[in-house]
């Protein structure tokens, strides 16, 4: 039999006791690459703010730091979040990557800020598609997260484990978008491997999750391949 192995920074611990379901949903995930310090994003944040509100999609704000050398440096950034938009790049054999760029369900890349595009790539990627059904529960000071496969899956998944903040405002003073007050929806402050899946068993982790910040877990084939399950605790 196949075990999950779980990454131990987060003390992750397998657990086999049910836990009474909570209030999650599901839908697809749409992650947006942005900066405070580039002048074509905010229409494309504009857009994933209204993805925010939609109950059938996972939208996650994701910035950057490589635009902080050209006059006003993003507190928001992670240069986690640009190694994984680099890691989609070389999955997809680009050549660069760049802002704003929105990545639907690990499978659909375009520039951001067409809306359009973004709802159609949405609509063509419903999280009922998803080949792993994944739950999640809070247990105190950590989150339970379940999962089962349905349909097709790679021999092993990546399990992932996001937070993020719902709204914040930035005044920019500097920069490209200098003068401009922008609100930034769905802000990730935290993006963990805490594990590697094998799909042929069930899937029982706890993970420590303390605070009020929304918790999303996403199941994926790689760092940089789809998305094959993903649920959100609000």
């Amino acid at each position: 039999m196949r075990h999950v192995i779980a990454a131990s920074i987060l003390g992750v611990l397998i657990v086999g006791t049910p836990v009474v379901a909570q209030d999650t949903d599901t839908g697809t995930v749409v992650e947006l690459y942005t900066s405070q310090g580039c002048s074509s994003c905010p229409p494309a944040d504009r857009i994933l703010a209204q993805m925010a509100d939609r109950d059938d999609v996972i939208a996650l704000a994701l910035h950057v730091d490589y635009w902080d050398y050209i006059g006003w440096a993003d507190d928001l950034a992670d240069p986690a979040f640009t190694a994984r938009q680099r890691g989609y790049a070389h999955h997809w054999q680009a050549r660069n990557v760049y802002t704003p760029q929105m990545v639907v369900a690990g499978v659909k890349e375009f520039v951001g800020s067409h809306p359009v595009v973004a709802m159609d790539a949405v609509a063509s990627h419903p999280a009922s598609a998803y080949p792993v059904q994944v739950e999640l529960t809070r247990d105190g000071d950590a989150v339970v997260i379940s999962a089962t496969a349905h349909g097709p899956v790679p021999q092993r998944a990546l399990v992932q484990f996001v937070r993020y903040i719902p709204e914040v405002v930035r005044e920019i003073h500097k920069g490209e978008n200098a003068g401009k007050t922008v609100i930034y929806r769905n802000v990730v402050t935290e993006w963990s491997e805490v594990g590697q899946w094998d799909t042929d068993a069930p899937l029982s982790l706890r993970v420590p999750a303390a605070g009020d910040q929304p918790v999303v877990v996403i199941l994926q084939d790689g760092a940089a391949g789809p998305i094959l399950g993903a649920v959100r605790l609000r």
